[in-house]
């Protein structure tokens, strides 16, 4: 799949994650040994700007770290990524934003999620940056940082471009945004089932677009990803079989990989190269590290479409 190199404006959350690998989820008031114990650069902004940028994307990140060690070690690790980060703040007697992650045996996760700087990307923030940021093909957003702002962002955008894809986590009720100024939503099952309010994937997914989003794209872990439009069509992309080592960046792989081609394609054909990123982004530890180049995808994508699984 060939695609021009589109400029993505990320708005999000920045954070160094703390990683303990465990045998299994700990129950409530229990202390579990764990096993290694591994920091790495995260926050699903920073994840999926990185993503993006290693897929050939020309990627400018807007956020805040603190003015910590943290916050020059996370700088210095996304312009190694060729990301820009000549928008990202160092806010003044705060921490950067820590994520403290559990790994199970089989590569399942649960986050606790510190928020830091993170929650000082406010809206005055917003509007020093706006002009900048319109100018993008594709505006990537999460909420890591505070949803009043992600609010505003959406209301001040002109009315058809950028597109934007919007990843609702940490899951959040989404009332509060203009809903209708969202291109696509990626949620994973448990978000869809938060932000909607029902427990049945489809009749969640209808009623988030009857409320005026135009796409919901949810990913379904190992079976790949679904998408519901506004018409009424469901479509299936399965994922590929890989070896699965840790989760923790898939979703910020996949909404990265569907940024970079949804400004020249389809979605029916976004998604599919959208999935094959996010498998990947299984296959080793940690959520920067874990994020696959062009060739990685390019070339699973051609396995696949020749019969290879």
């Amino acid at each position: 799949m060939n695609f021009e190199r589109p400029t993505i404006a990320v708005v999000g959350g920045i954070n160094t994650d703390l990683v303990v690998e465990v045998p299994r989820m700990p129950s409530p008031g229990e202390t579990l040994r764990g096993r290694d114990v591994a920091i790495y650069p995260g926050g699903k902004g920073a994840n999926q700007a990185v993503a993006a940028a290693r897929l050939g994307a020309d990627v400018h990140l807007y956020g805040k770290v603190g003015d910590d060690p943290f916050g020059k070690r996370l700088l210095d690790g996304l312009r190694g990524a060729d990301v820009d980060v000549s928008a990202v703040e160092i806010e003044p007697a705060t921490a950067s934003g820590l994520a403290s992650i559990w790994v199970d045996a089989a590569g399942g996760n649960a986050i606790v999620l510190a928020a830091g700087a993170n929650g000082r990307v406010d809206i005055e923030y917003v509007e020093r940056r706006l002009k900048r940021i319109i100018e993008a093909d594709v505006i990537l957003l999460q909420l890591e940082i505070p949803i009043e702002t992600v609010a505003f962002l959406l209301g001040v955008l002109p009315p058809a471009e950028p597109l934007v894809v919007l990843d609702p986590a940490p899951a959040h009720d989404l009332s509060a945004l203009p809903l209708s100024r969202i291109g696509v939503l990626t949620p994973n099952e448990a978000e869809l089932r938060v932000v909607s309010g029902d427990d049945d994937l489809e009749a969640g997914a209808r009623r988030l677009l009857d409320a005026g989003i135009e796409n919901v794209v949810c990913t379904v872990g190992g079976e790949g990803a679904v998408w519901f439009a506004s018409g009424g069509s469901v479509a299936r992309s399965p994922a590929p079989k890989v070896n699965v080592v840790d989760t923790t960046a898939a979703g910020d792989a996949f909404a990265g990989a569907l940024a970079c081609v949804l400004p020249t394609r389809s979605l029916e054909e976004a998604i599919p190269f959208a999935v094959v990123a996010g498998a990947l982004a299984t296959t080793a530890r940690g959520a920067q590290p874990s994020l696959p180049t062009l060739e990685d995808v390019l070339s699973l994508l051609a396995s696949r479409e020749d019969g290879g699984g």
